[in-house]
């Protein structure tokens, strides 16, 4: 009870307090205060602290939030913001006046500071009751205009500009060249213009965010960078020389494999390469899908020949690289094969693999720009590369292959392939011989040689003829007698060895028969691998194997009779 009446105490001498004080403040500035005013205003004060509404005469940007909840203040100003995110931005390309009508929504338009609402709710509410009387007598008086900050997504200002500014942006169409039978056409380029992506974001951002206010007559300029086509008719004019060609055949070539290459000399052929420029075959004719007109054929992995989409791609880039070679262009990159090719010599050839990275890329070192011109006609693909010849004609420029080692492929390699039916075996691929080479470049002036290099050394893994020897329905003896056979690494053994699996017999009583058989044969590769070593008593010992195997077997066949 005494402390209720000590607390009561000072909330009175508080209230007196501040009702002089306030007293004294208005005498002071020569105005006559009736106590009812200064009463009601502390009444008023007092109401305000303990109220979680906002005090009268405030506003968030244009948003009047006076009375609200803090909750209720947030959603009028979300409301609004939601408002502004539908009104129309127009942007402009400042190049050529062309104008696109979007929204400011589009640009990731958002309410950047939420936090203003609670610093509205505190107004009038801080301080001590002359504080709080002063701020509620200034609000009533003028009001309170707090700002509303606006922000914009630099994510999606970018993806606006690139899904929906696409009129504004246009690429770089070059000057080029149309060969029409033995003559070029030149056809016309055209400039291209992109957006400026860094300025376009810093114009948007300035006009949505600095004090916007909505409406639907917002423009903003964007920057258009030109970018100007390369080559003019005056330098295309120059393309007439033939600076070098060259044939590859391909008579041999599967019908999937002649469509390869076909597709892949139609995507090079009519390309037109300025001074200076690089030319990637990988990139001109890749993906290696269907849908870019592949289909599946043979190609090289890891020392096998697999189906894949593109397969005999390689000759297209290996007919070009000659091409290039002729014509003295600059070779940026070249790999050779994994194995030897049969369609030019050692050291010549250009492999491409899009997993790999493995591409033909070279450089016009000219100081003019070149066609590229691709043909198959009769299973033969040829590239032959046209510019502005300025070589002595008494210069002549060859190439010579010089293998540098032979490494022959040893033994066979058998697949055992339990799809296929006992007794079945077949050469699935032919065995590579492996080489070591280097290619020269021998230039002739007057028919006199002048200079010899090497420009290039390959290397060619060997690689062993594959054989697929049927399992299916084979029973265990036969399938181990194989086996033996295969150790041997003879081909014939091997072969032998497989036919026996289609007549060993499948059923329990003739198992020994099998197993006997079996023993003939493994006794025989033992024979013929100890003569190929040379080794008495290696033959020694195979004889008599020989013989107990043999004799086993007439026993075997005795107990089936």
């Amino acid at each position: 009870m005494k402390r209720k009446q000590i607390r009561k105490k000072r909330i009175f001498l508080l209230t007196v307090g501040c009702l002089g004080l306030a007293l004294f403040f208005s005498v002071k500035k020569g105005r006559p205060v009736r106590a009812q005013e200064v009463s009601y205003a502390l009444s008023a004060a007092q109401e305000k602290e303990e109220s979680n509404k906002i005090h009268n005469h405030v506003f968030i940007g244009t948003v009047d939030v006076s009375g609200m909840t803090a909750e209720e203040a947030r959603g009028a100003v979300q409301a609004y913001v939601n408002q502004l995110s539908g009104d129309k931005v127009t942007l402009v390309n400042k190049d050529t006046g062309e104008k696109l009508t979007l929204t400011a929504g589009d640009f990731g338009l958002s309410w950047k500071d939420p936090d203003m609402v609670e610093y509205a709710v505190e107004l009038g509410k801080r301080g001590n009751a002359v504080s709080r009387y002063k701020a509620i007598k200034d609000l009533n008086a003028s009001g309170e205009h707090l700002p509303l900050s606006l922000s914009v997504d630099s994510e999606e200002i970018a993806g606006t500009l690139q899904e929906k500014c696409a009129s504004f942006v246009s690429p770089a169409v070059n000057f080029g060249l149309k060969r029409v039978g033995s003559s070029f056409e030149i056809t016309e380029g055209r400039a291209g213009y992109e957006i400026d992506e860094k300025k376009a974001e810093e114009a948007i951002r300035t006009a949505l965010t600095k004090n916007w206010t909505g409406g639907d007559d917002t423009e903003i300029p964007l920057s258009v960078v030109k970018e100007e086509p390369k080559g003019n008719r005056e330098s295309l004019e120059q393309v007439k020389d033939v600076l070098g060609t060259f044939t590859t055949s391909y008579a041999t070539s599967g019908a999937a494999r002649c469509k390869n290459i076909a597709n892949g000399c139609r995507l090079i052929n009519g390309a037109t390469i300025y001074p200076g420029e690089e030319f990637s075959t990988l990139k001109a004719i890749s993906p290696f899908t269907e849908a870019n007109g592949y289909e599946l054929a043979g190609s090289y992995l890891n020392g096998t020949v697999v189906e894949s989409f593109g397969g005999g791609i390689c000759q297209v880039s290996t007919t070009l690289y000659n091409a290039c070679l002729k014509s003295e262009l600059e070779i940026k990159q070249r790999q050779n094969h994994s194995m030897i090719v049969n369609y030019v010599k050692p050291s010549m050839d250009a492999a491409i693999a899009e997993s790999s990275g493995k591409d033909f890329r070279f450089v016009n070192n000219t100081d003019a720009p070149i066609y590229i011109e691709g043909s198959t006609v009769g299973k033969s693909i040829t590239f032959t590369i046209y510019g502005c010849e300025k070589r002595d004609p008494n210069r002549e420029v060859s190439y010579e292959s010089e293998t540098l080692q032979t490494i022959d492929p040893v033994g066979v390699q058998v697949t055992m392939d339990a799809t296929k039916p006992a007794g079945f075996a077949r050469v699935t691929q032919s065995a590579h011989t492996g080489y070591k080479a280097q290619l020269w470049k021998v230039v002739k002036e007057n028919g006199q040689q002048v200079s010899r290099e090497v420009i290039n050394h390959s290397s060619y893994m060997p690689a062993k003829k594959i054989l697929t020897v049927g399992t299916a329905g084979a029973n265990p003896a036969s399938l181990e007698q194989l086996k033996a056979a295969v150790a041997t690494g003879d081909e014939a053994t091997i072969t032998q060895a497989a036919g026996a699996l289609a007549s060993a017999p499948q059923t329990p009583e003739q198992t020994p028969l099998a197993a006997a058989q079996a023993a003939v044969v493994a006794a025989n590769a033992q024979a013929q691998a100890a003569v190929q070593s040379g080794d008495p008593n290696a033959i020694a010992a195979a004889q008599a194997a020989q013989a107990q195997a043999a004799a086993a077997l007439a026993a075997a066949q005795a107990g089936t009779q």
